[in-house]
């Protein structure tokens, strides 16, 4: 079965540390899984999790917290594509706890959430962890850095019948909190594999301590090159998006302050290549589905190195080669974790700003509750809109909405085309968002 899920999701073979997950976790077993942001985490325990599940228990048999909303997401999502036959639910805060319950009436066989919102269905008495047996702790050292000690505590304590437990990190944990009941565990650590060999180091220098112009001229220097600038304030992201507005540079930006409508709809942008540069805290530094990251760009320096390495990791990821970048000011100096020494660049002084991205966000107003598919929404586009396939990007479907990348300069006729045309005998607004 293993080799169907894999042809389902595309993957021609798996890697070392997803093959050796698959040949450890087993039930009965204690697994700790050390490898970095972007490794292939999620299918080293799905594949083995699959073969698990039994079809004839009504109940909830595998449980996987995530530290976020949007990891918990990307999680169903890879399950869903492996169309395994079993029910999967996701329950994370700010989703209308009413549909969760009304999902949860038919109980999944595989359960995600973020600790919060987990810990509020078993007060609630909606999930029944009587029959959970298996239990994954999904970037358990995030979980603990954004508070939820206390969250996992009581939701292991519910979890009385566990049988298998697997624990995943980006970074190696010196010690296992007792509640989590992992003894004698077998770890598998890859997480010195990582790709930093091809990850290289530059900075720019700025003149004094303002370092907005030498943020902006490297901006126009990489042009529309996906990039992460990272920040250690909302503030200082506000604060960049103003300078770029004015600058007429199409940017994202994505921190704790956000609405999560606004967070989504940012990292939607970003991915389908409306946006190439998005701002961001740390809040993005892992965890997060964004692939295909060229640069990432440390405007402030991160305050620890853990901070430093997922901020890294988000480049230089899986097979490809990828740049970080310091944007200095004069009296700046290196954090002592930091022991590579950057190649300083100089940029040209006269900026040239980067062109407008090949693709726009086409926002569709029916989603996954609506029984609206990507393909609903291609054939769609494609017949009613007169897209060629080369002019129709990425699609993501939502619980009420849809977004699609279309090709910048057909937009506007596409909009026209379908302004008065049904989806599935559906009228839906249409409209791109700005």
């Amino acid at each position: 079965m293993i080799n169907t899920f894999l042809n389902r999701l595309g993957i021609d073979q798996l890697k070392p540390m997803q093959e050796a997950a698959i040949k450890t976790i087993k039930p009965s077993t204690d697994t700790i899984i050390l490898s970095p942001t972007g490794s292939g985490k999620t299918l080293a325990f799905l594949l083995p999790v699959l073969e698990m599940i039994d079809p004839g228990n009504p109940g909830v048999q595998a449980l996987i917290l995530t530290p976020s909303r949007e990891l918990a997401l990307q999680i169903e999502q890879v399950f869903k594509q492996m169309q395994s036959g079993f029910k999967v639910n996701t329950c994370y805060g700010g989703h209308p706890m009413k549909t969760e319950r009304n999902n949860l009436k038919e109980p999944p066989a595989l359960l995600i959430g973020t600790p919060g919102r987990i810990a509020d269905h078993f007060r609630r008495g909606t999930i029944d962890p009587d029959p959970i047996d298996i239990f994954i702790m999904d970037e358990f050292d995030k979980s603990l850095e954004l508070g939820f000690r206390n969250e996992m505590e009581f939701i292991t304590q519910c979890l009385g019948k566990i049988s298998t437990r697997v624990l995943t990190s980006a970074t190696n944990i010196t010690e296992i909190p007792d509640f989590t009941g992992i003894v004698k565990p077998v770890t598998l650590d890859f997480a010195e594999h990582s790709e930093s060999q091809k990850l290289a180091l530059c900075a720019v220098r700025a003149e004094g301590t303002d370092k907005l112009e030498a943020l902006f001229r490297l901006i126009c220097h990489l042009g529309n090159e996906a990039s992460l600038i990272f920040c250690n304030h909302r503030e200082t992201v506000e604060r960049i998006s103003g300078l770029l507005l004015a600058k007429e540079v199409m940017h994202g930006i994505y921190h704790g302050g956000l609405e999560q409508e606004d967070r989504e709809l940012a990292l939607i942008r970003f991915r389908n290549g409306t946006h190439h540069l998005l701002l961001t805290t740390d809040l993005a530094s892992r965890g997060l589905d964004i692939p295909e990251i060229k640069h990432v760009i440390h405007y402030q320096f991160p305050t620890t190195e853990t901070a430093w390495i997922h901020r890294n990791g988000r480049t230089a990821r899986m097979h490809a080669s990828g740049t970080a970048w310091l944007v200095m000011a004069e009296e700046d100096y290196l954090p002592g974790f930091i022991s590579e020494k950057p190649v300083f660049i100089e940029v040209p002084e006269d900026c040239v700003l980067p062109g407008l991205p090949e693709w726009e966000t086409v926002y569709i107003g029916a989603g996954k509750k609506d029984k609206i598919s990507k393909g609903d929404i291609a054939g769609f586009l494609m017949q009613k809109g007169m897209l060629a396939k080369d002019e129709l990007g990425k699609i993501e479907v939502l619980d009420y909405a849809s977004f699609a990348a279309v090709k910048r300069q057909k937009t506007d006729k596409v909009l026209r085309l379908v302004s008065n045309e049904q989806i599935k005998k559906k009228s839906v607004k249409i409209d791109v968002v700005r």
